[in-house]
């Protein structure tokens, strides 16, 4: 969301529950709530903007994909992300999401801990590209439908030798 105020020239303004900043016609949320209970931001932040689950992307980190993927995903449960479960529970499974992949926990770690851990030294460059991905496929989802921008995103391995974002498309 970060990355997206940003080359948007859009402020966040702290709420109730949420910061959110607003450009071109779209809300960007950043929920301020635990992160397993975010669907109270989201469901405010809609019925704020009068938005119906239709028109609600959800970013979101994911186990089940490695570092350096991003993927679209329509519908569904909530794949054990707990935030998720919490909007879907709030609002219904009838929106769309942008799975951005963490990896699974090394041995020895718990879930929990590996998912508010931050990121090694070693992967900040990879992390970084990922945002950009991350956000170049939210502008193609919006610029180009879902269609083009799922082919766009749903392939690309950020993590493969000499992989980079294509942005000659449209990002």
């Amino acid at each position: 969301m970060d990355e997206l105020a940003r080359r948007w020239g859009a402020r966040f303004r702290t709420l109730r529950n949420a910061d959110v900043a607003e450009a071109d016609g779209l809300t960007l949320v950043k929920p301020r709530t635990y992160m397993n209970l975010s669907g109270a931001a989201v469901q405010a932040a809609m019925a704020r903007g009068r938005v119906r689950p239709e028109g609600l992307l959800v970013v979101h980190d994911d186990l089940d994909l490695p570092l350096g993927r991003v993927r679209f995903k329509r519908d569904g449960g909530a794949g054990g992300q707990r935030g998720v479960q919490d909007v879907i529970a709030r609002i219904g499974p009838g929106f769309d999401r942008l799975k951005i992949g963490i990896s699974r926990p090394p041995q020895g770690w718990t879930t929990e801990n590996w998912v508010l851990s931050r990121f090694r030294e070693d992967e900040r460059t990879l992390v970084e590209r990922v945002v950009a991905a991350a956000a170049d496929a939210v502008e193609r989802r919006r610029g180009d439908g879902w269609d083009a921008a799922c082919a766009w995103a749903n392939g690309q391995d950020l993590a493969a030798p000499d992989a980079a974002p294509d942005t000659a498309a449209g990002g």
